[in-house]
C-alpha cells in the first residue's frame, strides 16, 4: 500500500502535532498508510521530532512568504515528495497562496480557499452580510461605523448597553483572534475604543488612508456559552463537523478588558463539556448546511476548513436551544486543534477524502470515550527592558530546559512552537513557547469532570515542578514561563449545574 504524504503549512504546533497525529495514530474503520509533513514549521521541530522518534518529515521553506511557500509546494507536489496539503496560517490564504499553487497546476491538491473568499475571515462585515444572505443566525444587532466618527461610536455603544448589556467592538480585518473588544458599562467606552485606535491606526491607515473612512464592526453583546465549531468541506460540499472543544482566549482567567486582552489562546480542552449529539444537529443544521450552500452559490467552494465561532444558547435540561455565528474562521483553530486531533483516529483519510471530493465516504473517528487537554505555555514577564510578557513585550533567546523522561513516564505530549533550535539547545522564541497536552480515559460510570481535573493537575504538577523551563537570564533556578492554571475546569463547572437533574429519555 502506497504511503500518502499529508503536508501541514505553517509555523506552530497546531502544525506540527497534525502531522504528528497522521502518521502515527491506528484507524479500526479506515486502513490505510498516512505520513504527516510539517511544511516549514520552526527550527526546533526537526531537531525535537529526531529526539522523541516520531514519524514527522519535513519540507523547508526558503522564507515566511507566501511565493516561497507556493514554490516549495509545487516542487513537492511535482516531484511526488507530498501528495496533499493543508493551509493552517490565515494569512496565506489571505495572500494568495491556494492561488498561487492553482496557477501552477496543483490547485486541486491544496487544501484551502483562494483569495476570493478569504473575506470570510479577512473582512468581519463582508462575512456578515454572506450571513444575512445565508440566514445564519448572527448577533441580535450590528452596525457598520466609521471608526474615525467617536460620536456615533459612543451614541451606538450607549444604545447597545442599555439594549442588550453590552458592545463589542471589531477591527473588521485580520487582527489574529485579537481585534474584538468588549464593552460592559458605559466608563469602558472611551478607553477600550482608544485602545483599538492605537492597536490599529497603522494597519488603518495602510489599507484605508490616513482619511478614511475607517470601517469598524459594532455588534450587540450576545449571551450564552461559546462554541466553536471545526467542519471539514471537499470540493463537491460535502462536510463533516469535527468533535468541539473549549477555548480559553483570555490571558487570564478574568472577564475579558483592558488588562486581559483576547489571545490567540491560551489552552483547550476536548470535547466541550457541552456537547452532545443534538449540539452538532444544531450546528449543522443552522450553520453548515447554509454556510456550505453560500460558498457554492457564490462559486467560491473549495475544499478547505471552516472554523465558526458561536455563542450557544441552552434548555434548563442542557439541550441546545438556539446559535448564533460569531465570526468565521477560515483555518483549525489554534490551540483548539491539538485536543480534537488527539481525539481522531483518522485525520489522514479525512483531510485525503476532503482533496478527493468523497468526504461523504469518511466520517471522523473519533476516541469518544477520551477527554484531551491543551495548555499553552507562553513567556512570562521579566527580562532586560522589563518585559510585559505576552502578548505584550517578550523576551527571546533563552534556553529550555525539559526533562523528556518525565514527560514521557507521565504521558504528557510536549509540542514545541514557538521554540528555536541553536548550539545543540532548545531555546524559547518567544509567544507560545510550547504546548503540554495529555488524554484521559472516561471509564463506564465515571465522571468525566474528574477525569478533566486529573488531567489538569497532572500538567499543573509537571509545571510547578519545572520539568519544563525557559531559563531567564536574571536567575538560572527561575521559569520564564507562565500559563493559564484553570484550563479544564468548566468541566467541573457543568457537572455542578447539571446536579441534580434527572436525565430524559
Amino acid at each position: 500500500m502506497d504511503t500518502v504524504r499529508i503536508g501541514y503549512v505553517g509555523t506552530d504546533g497546531r502544525s506540527f502535532l497534525a502531522a504528528l497525529e497522521t502518521g502515527r495514530a491506528t484507524s479500526e474503520l479506515y486502513p490505510g498508510s498516512y505520513r504527516g509533513v510539517v511544511v516549514r514549521g520552526t527550527p526546533a521541530m526537526p531537531p525535537f521530532a529526531a529526539r522523541m522518534g516520531w514519524p514527522v518529515e519535513f519540507l523547508p521553506v526558503s522564507e515566511h512568504a507566501v511565493p516561497a511557500y507556493a514554490e516549495a509546494l509545487t516542487g513537492a507536489f511535482r516531484e511526488g515528495r507530498l501528495d496533499y496539503a493543508l493551509i493552517m496560517p490565515e494569512a496565506l490564504v489571505f495572500d494568495g497562496l491556494v492561488d498561487q499553487v492553482a496557477e501552477a497546476g496543483f490547485g486541486d491538491r491544496l487544501i484551502g480557499l483562494t483569495q476570493a473568499g478569504a473575506f470570510l475571515e479577512a473582512d468581519k462585515i463582508a462575512a456578515k452580510h454572506l450571513c444575512r444572505e445565508a440566514g445564519i443566525p448572527v448577533a441580535p444587532d450590528w452596525r457598520e461605523l466609521d471608526a474615525r466618527d467617536y460620536r456615533s461610536v459612543l451614541t451606538a455603544c450607549l444604545e447597545y448597553l442599555h439594549a442588550f448589556g453590552g458592545a463589542v467592538l471589531k477591527y473588521p480585518y485580520s487582527a489574529g483572534g485579537k481585534g474584538a473588544r468588549i464593552i460592559l458599562d458605559a466608563w469602558q467606552i472611551r478607553e477600550v475604543y482608544d485602545g483599538l485606535i492605537a492597536d490599529y491606526k497603522q494597519d488603518y491607515i495602510r489599507l484605508c488612508g490616513k482619511k478614511g473612512p475607517w470601517p469598524l464592526l459594532l455588534e450587540a453583546r450576545m449571551s450564552g456559552v461559546e462554541i466553536s465549531f471545526t467542519i471539514l468541506v471537499d470540493r463537491a460540499g460535502h462536510h463533516r463537523i469535527l468533535p468541539t472543544a473549549l477555548d480559553y482566549p483570555e490571558r487570564f482567567a478574568a472577564p475579558p478588558g483592558p488588562d486581559n486582552p483576547i489571545t490567540g489562546g491560551m489552552g483547550s480542552i476536548s470535547p466541550h463539556p457541552l456537547e452532545s449529539p443534538e449540539l452538532l444537529e444544531l450546528a449543522d443544521r443552522e450553520l453548515a448546511r447554509p454556510l456550505v450552500a453560500a460558498l457554492k452559490a457564490r462559486g467560491i467552494l473549495r475544499p478547505c476548513v471552516l472554523y465558526p465561532g458561536c455563542f450557544v444558547s441552552f434548555g434548563a435540561d442542557f439541550r441546545p436551544t438556539a446559535i448564533r455565528v460569531c465570526e468565521i474562521n477560515i483555518r483549525p483553530g489554534e490551540p483548539e486543534f491539538q485536543p480534537v486531533v488527539r481525539r481522531l483516529r483518522n485525520l489522514g483519510a479525512l483531510v485525503t477524502a476532503m482533496a478527493e471530493g468523497r468526504l461523504q465516504e469518511v466520517a471522523p473517528e473519533v476516541r469518544q470515550d477520551q477527554i484531551s487537554l491543551c495548555v499553552a505555555l507562553v513567556t512570562g514577564p521579566g527580562g532586560p527592558k522589563q518585559q510585559k510578557g505576552y502578548p505584550w513585550s517578550l523576551t527571546k533567546g533563552e534556553p529550555l530546559d525539559i526533562d523528556f523522561e518525565y514527560f514521557e513516564k507521565k504521558r504528557i505530549l510536549v509540542v514545541p512552537s514557538a521554540m528555536d533550535f541553536e548550539e545543540g539547545r532548545f531555546k524559547s522564541d518567544g509567544s507560545r513557547v510550547a504546548y503540554l497536552l495529555a488524554n484521559g480515559t472516561v471509564k463506564p460510570g465515571e465522571s468525566p469532570a474528574r477525569v478533566a481535573e486529573t488531567l489538569r493537575q497532572r500538567l499543573l504538577t509537571a509545571f510547578d515542578g519545572g520539568r519544563i523551563r525557559v531559563i531567564p537570564r536574571e536567575n538560572p533556578a527561575g521559569n520564564r514561563l507562565d500559563l493559564r492554571r484553570d484550563i479544564g475546569l468548566h468541566y467541573l463547572k457543568a457537572e455542578h449545574l447539571r446536579a441534580g437533574l434527572t436525565p430524559r429519555g
